[in-house]
């Protein structure tokens, strides 16, 4: 795993996804894997379909980092038993850059019922653009936070275990 790429789809500015993305950051950062943060909040990214959507000024920014990148984690909040809009809008934008990439996620829900959330994204990376899904996802609902909006410690060795799975799988591209 050479060039880990953490997209963080909240625009939320208390978001726990946000949280859960610098937790890995800085895990791959101990590890001396270079990192890069997409931190959505930063970006006024247009919706996809709209007029002049694919020349905005962001998307060659954020296309670079996904291009640099062997491994993508997505950073997430779920929604009504579904990954976030923004979430879906980076795919629709800049979908083919995501060809022949590792593909991890880190969801942050209220509640266990969403735990397949991330299917939907996953299926759309795998069969339109050859991603390999890591089977592992970090997955919290709101009793893994504390009242102070910290991520309970004892979930922090699961951040770990994504790492490990992300480090075990790698794609030869084709040519």
């Amino acid at each position: 795993m050479k060039n880990v790429a953490i997209i963080a789809t909240s625009l939320n500015p208390k978001s726990k996804s946000q949280i859960l993305a610098r937790k890995l950051e800085a895990h791959l950062k101990e590890q001396n894997v270079t990192v890069e943060v997409v931190d959505l909040r930063e970006h006024d990214l247009p919706l996809a379909g709209s007029p002049g959507c694919w020349e905005h000024k962001d998307l060659e920014h954020i296309n670079g980092v996904i291009g640099r990148a062997t491994h993508i984690v997505f950073a997430v909040p779920v929604y009504c038993y579904d990954v976030n809009a923004a979430a879906k809008n980076v795919i629709e934008l800049m979908g083919r850059s995501f060809t022949e990439k590792v593909i991890g996620f880190m969801c942050a829900a209220g509640g266990q019922g969403s735990y397949m959330a991330v299917m939907g994204m996953a299926n759309h990376l795998m069969l339109d653009f050859r991603s390999v899904i890591v089977p592992r996802f970090f997955y919290t609902s709101g009793e893994d936070w504390t009242e102070e909006g910290a991520l309970k410690p004892e979930l922090e060795e699961r951040i770990g275990m994504l790492y490990e799975d992300l480090k075990r799988i790698a794609v030869v591209p084709s040519d």
